[in-house]
């Protein structure tokens, strides 16, 4: 099995308040504190298929600009989610299935490119996005608890694909196991790794008690088990993969 990281952007950052703020408010974090922030997802090739972990912005999107300030910026474009595919030696006709972590256009938007793949991701957020088709698999969670995550869907031997809500009503985790290690992809149950190490909510969430308690599980699994972190919005996503740098908390 490999894991490749699809990168999008690099040399951004974020102010602490933005990723600490989600329970006590942005007022009790210091703004002028920054933590290093990027775009990307990720791809799981399991030698049988290929299987993306959601998919970027569109082809084209324009990098938003860099204000003195700004709670969050992605930094410079790496590439197109598609060039950055690409870069990586597949065709979007080898990719079987999108594990969607949630509908947030940067982890959603790219989904239209790729015609083969069934597409699972949670209800509540397919019905906000008005997906519809036979590649959309509504995930129900019905093969029963891994771990401390008492609701998944088991896309594979390897691969489970878990409820944890908070961040939006329809949020999912990705878990993957290879060897002796447990890849866990949580699209953004925190903005950056410091976030989780501080146990902080990040100020974005749709259920602040939801995204409290699947941060909790989290956290939970991650102490108990050989982790490696896989991060959307700061470079330590791509950094940890590379050196399957195991999380510590």
């Amino acid at each position: 099995m490999e894991i490749k990281a699809v990168r999008m952007f690099d040399g951004g950052f974020m102010n602490q308040s933005f990723a600490f703020g989600g329970k006590e408010g942005k007022a009790a974090f210091d703004e002028q504190i920054i933590y290093r922030s990027s775009l990307q997802n990720f791809l799981i090739d399991t030698g049988e298929e290929v299987i993306l972990v959601d998919t970027g912005f569109k082809n084209g999107f324009p990098a938003p600009s860099k204000k003195l300030g700004a709670p969050l910026y992605m930094g410079e474009k790496v590439a197109d989610y598609m060039e950055a595919f690409a870069a990586l030696g597949y065709k979007p006709e080898q990719v079987t299935k999108i594990l969607v972590t949630h509908k947030h256009n940067d982890h959603s938007d790219a989904l239209q490119y790729f015609p083969n793949a069934k597409i699972y991701i949670g209800p509540e957020d397919a019905d906000a996005m008005k997906l519809e088709g036979a590649n959309i698999v509504c995930a129900t969670y019905e093969d029963g608890s891994y771990y401390n995550f008492p609701k998944t869907v088991k896309i594979s031997d390897k691969i489970r694909f878990i409820e944890a809500k908070g961040h939006t009503k329809g949020n999912s985790i990705v878990i993957v196991e290879d060897g002796d290690l447990f890849y866990l992809f949580h699209g953004d149950v925190t903005y950056c790794d410091a976030a989780l190490k501080a146990n902080k909510l990040s100020i974005v969430f749709e259920d602040k008690e939801a995204a409290r308690e699947t941060l909790d599980r989290v956290r939970e699994f991650v102490a108990n088990h050989p982790t490696v972190y896989l991060s959307t919005h700061c470079p330590e996503g791509y950094e940890n993969l590379e050196m399957k740098r195991v999380m510590k908390l």
